[in-house]
């Protein structure tokens, strides 16, 4: 049942009728008399189930559970919906969690081939070092032996 459906009326009549009271005084000990005291006393105690009562007891109970079906319904839209946003927002988590492990993973992978870059670059420039350490010492082994055989060749008679 719909909430927005379900109203609730004021019952303005008594939720029973009376029945019409004897004229007449009943002798004592007769069953009339036995039947007007029995009226009195349900009448007394509130016990209106002889007199419809119960049929309206039950009507209030039903419109209640229905009342409190729908407001219950309610309610558990609302926290279905809260539910479902949280098993979304794991979901969105467990995703992210696993993106970033795979991104830290990469960028190991570039910090790796970064460093062995790097490390190629040095030993290039050692070997460039070293390529111009040995120029070096070939120019100096040539500028040395062309001074001696100049010099052999000025010792030299001709």
């Amino acid at each position: 049942m719909n909430a927005k459906s379900f109203r609730v009326s004021r019952v303005s009549s008594p939720p029973f009728s009376l029945p019409p009271r004897p004229s007449l005084s009943p002798e004592p000990g007769s069953q009339v008399t036995a039947q007007i005291r029995g009226r009195a006393r349900a009448w007394g105690r509130g016990n209106y189930r002889s007199f419809g009562g119960e049929k309206r007891r039950r009507e209030a109970i039903t419109a209640a559970t229905c009342l409190t079906e729908a407001l219950v319904d309610h309610l558990n839209v609302g926290v279905a919906q809260a539910y479902m946003n949280q098993r979304k927002l794991d979901h969105e988590v467990k995703t992210l969690q696993v993106q970033a492990a795979q991104f830290a993973k990469q960028t190991g992978q570039w910090i790796g081939m970064v460093e062995n870059f790097n490390q190629a670059l040095k030993e290039i420039g050692d070997v460039e070092n070293w390529a111009r350490s040995i120029e070096l010492d070939m120019r100096t082994i040539a500028t040395a032996l062309e001074y001696v055989y100049k010099g052999q060749l000025q010792s030299a008679p001709s």
